[in-house]
């Protein structure tokens, strides 16, 4: 056999499993649908979660495990999952709708620390899309602006030239705030380490061991913030500004710390 014919072999048995693959996974998708539909939310989580052991994952996905878990009365995934869900699809208005329904599952009612309204407006502005939205976002404007430019350059009547001009002055300035809301939304992924409590109820305490003192008390489905990791403790921030020490076993990271 040829190294050609040997590297053709090679090709094409990838693009088979490849193939393969991706008919395994939208047969459980589908089989998961059907259970859910039929009202077996249990074996409906359980075909979703295969997917999800295949190192898979889409808004949809997390979306649907997370209202069957709602319809089990599964407080705390039923929160993960629709975060996750959220990550991928931040401005989805159906994720967003029954993530504001899970809100009221919890027993936990925390306000929030007052905001700066600048930085909760730029806050607003940046969750609108994920990294990758905004990024993508930049590339099209400083593609528009190649064009607009281009356009201005070979336009030969003075109102096409003023309307170039002004179009590529327009994408230039959107294709800059789209690389900064890029930034900053990068820069808050990296800051950000959010989890969801899992634990019915467990005591945060003052400091990583069980004999210091108790801070408060939080309960399953309650969104907190890890700020560092000690052994077996994580020290997390709520968003009213309280902190404390909780054990890591307790509580499951939306990202990788």
């Amino acid at each position: 056999m040829t190294k050609i014919s040997k590297l053709l072999l090679v090709v094409v048995t990838f693009l088979l499993s490849c193939t393969t693959y991706a008919q395994q996974t939208e047969l459980l998708f589908k089989a998961g649908n059907e259970h859910y539909a039929q009202g077996r939310f249990q074996e409906a989580i359980d075909a979703y979660k295969r997917i999800l052991d295949q190192k898979v994952e889409s808004a949809s996905l997390y979306f649907n495990l997370a209202n069957a878990h709602y319809k089990l009365n599964n407080v705390a995934p039923t929160v993960y999952y629709y975060e996750k869900a959220l990550q991928l699809a931040p401005s989805d208005p159906d994720i967003r709708n029954n993530a504001a329904f899970a809100e009221n599952m919890k027993i936990d009612a925390i306000e929030p620390l007052p905001k700066n309204t600048i930085q909760e407006w730029i806050n607003t502005v940046v969750g609108i899309f994920t990294v990758d939205g905004w990024a993508k976002a930049s590339v099209i404007c400083m593609f528009l602006f190649v064009l607009s430019f281009l356009g201005y350059y070979f336009a030969y009547s003075t109102l096409r030239k003023r309307l170039f001009f002004i179009t590529s002055i327009v994408v230039l300035i959107l294709g800059v705030l789209s690389v900064s809301f890029a930034y900053t939304a990068f820069a808050k992924a990296e800051k950000d380490h959010p989890a969801i409590v899992f634990t019915p109820e467990v005591e945060v305490k003052s400091e990583p061991n069980l004999s210091s003192t108790l801070a408060f008390t939080l309960h399953e489905g309650t969104k907190v913030f890890v700020l560092e990791e000690v052994k077996q403790w994580n020290r997390i921030k709520l968003i009213d500004g309280k902190t404390g020490w909780i054990p890591k076993d307790d509580i499951k990271l939306l990202n990788n710390f």
